[in-house]
């Protein structure tokens, strides 16, 4: 699929194809419609012959159009049977046409009736099915050729025309391996009859060796009497010795038997011991660690108390150190303001000094200026008497 172009795709795959003009749908449509009034026709022949059955379901307009059609339908097959005259023929007929052609107006008039007829009639088999099929199978063709472009054609022949291609490569293929197959094939069976020959050769030889073998058998079989009588006599020498090493080594034994059970008496009274001290170690480290816990429980105890005091004197500090900030804050402002004023009472000072100063030395310059003129005018005075 991955080497299939787009275009071959969509028109390979019939899902893919959607309608994209008015007169495809159009067409579609017929198409479709057609299909429908072939199944109703199908099914009208079914009905026809158990129309009391179905005549509450079909309704009175319906029932009656039936009976008419059933019995045109009798007088075309009695015309058809004897032969009569074909203007009355034709005639039936096209009275039996436009018959149906209003049987199937009434149909598509009310649809949800055709649908439950579809599955309420069981209709058997019959040739009208392969028709029907066979119009699907048209009606798809065209929906497939009205939504094939030329562009989309031509890549479709083209992607046929490499695939035959490819057909053709791979039957020469197919054909050169057949032949190299059969060629191995020979091979093989004359490689096989070659080793059949060879193995019935050596089924010859194996037989005129076992025949010269046997006096061989013989020979070796005196041989092994002699060798095993000189061999159980060995035996017999070498086992009278054995148990005499049997009885020295059981001897030892039962000496290291004793020297060792004495050994765990030992080891086993040194273990009850040790066992004892590890018992009263044990005991002893039970009653420090449950002295231990017990303290430890004490002091976890006192430190949670403590702790929740701790807790709330961390809350008292933390609202004693707001108030603090808050006091030391206030403590600045007033200060601030005790500097400010007193600044000002020492600008005040220093203006009241200077303006005093100035005061003292307006009334000083008046004085003597007072006493000057007084001077002045008592040396006129003097002046004149003269």
């Amino acid at each position: 699929k991955a080497g299939i172009p787009l275009g071959v795709m969509k028109v390979l795959d019939p899902r893919q194809l959607k309608p994209d003009s008015m007169e495809t749908e159009r067409i579609l449509t017929v198409l479709d419609e057609t299909i429908v009034k072939l199944e109703i026709t199908r099914l009208i022949l079914w009905i026809t012959g158990s129309l009391e059955r179905y005549a509450r379901m079909l309704g009175p307009e319906i029932t009656s159009c039936l009976l008419k059609h059933q019995k045109l339908s009798m007088k075309i097959q009695h015309l058809l049977a004897s032969p009569g005259d074909e203007k009355s023929l034709r005639a039936l007929e096209q009275r039996l046409k436009c018959s149906l052609r209003n049987i199937l107006r009434l149909f598509l008039a009310n649809p949800l009736l055709y649908h439950g007829l579809k599955y309420e009639v069981r209709v058997r088999q019959s040739p009208a099915d392969v028709f029907i099929k066979a119009f699907m199978e048209f009606r798809n063709f065209t929906l497939e050729r009205l939504l094939t472009s030329p562009d989309e054609e031509k890549e479709k022949i083209q992607f046929m025309e490499d695939i035959s291609l490819r057909v053709e490569k791979n039957m020469e293929t197919i054909s050169a391996l057949q032949k190299e197959l059969a060629a191995v094939i020979q091979t093989r069976d004359e490689e096989v009859n070659t080793k059949d020959k060879m193995i019935e050769n050596l089924i010859n030889s194996m037989e005129n060796l076992a025949q010269g073998c046997k006096v061989d058998i013989r020979q070796i079989m005196k041989e092994g009497e002699k060798q095993q009588k000189e061999d159980e006599q060995a035996s017999q020498d070498r086992c009278a010795r054995l148990k005499l090493d049997i009885e020295h080594l059981r001897a030892q034994y039962n000496a290291l038997v004793l020297e060792h059970r004495a050994s765990e008496l030992v080891l086993r009274q040194e273990k009850c011991k040790t066992e004892r001290e590890i018992l009263k170690w044990v005991q002893k480290y039970d009653t420090d660690m449950a002295e231990k816990q017990a303290t430890y429980e004490e002091v976890q105890a006192v430190y949670t108390e403590e702790k929740e005091q701790l807790s709330v004197l961390m809350e008292k500090h933390a609202l004693l150190l707001q108030e603090y900030t808050q006091i030391e804050e206030e403590r600045r402002m007033l200060k601030e303001k005790e500097e400010e004023a007193a600044r000002e009472e020492a600008r005040r000072n220093d203006a009241a000094t200077c303006i005093q100063a100035f005061w003292k030395g307006y009334l000083v310059r008046s004085t003597y200026k007072s006493i000057l003129k007084k001077a002045k005018g008592r040396g006129k005075g003097k002046g004149k008497g003269k």
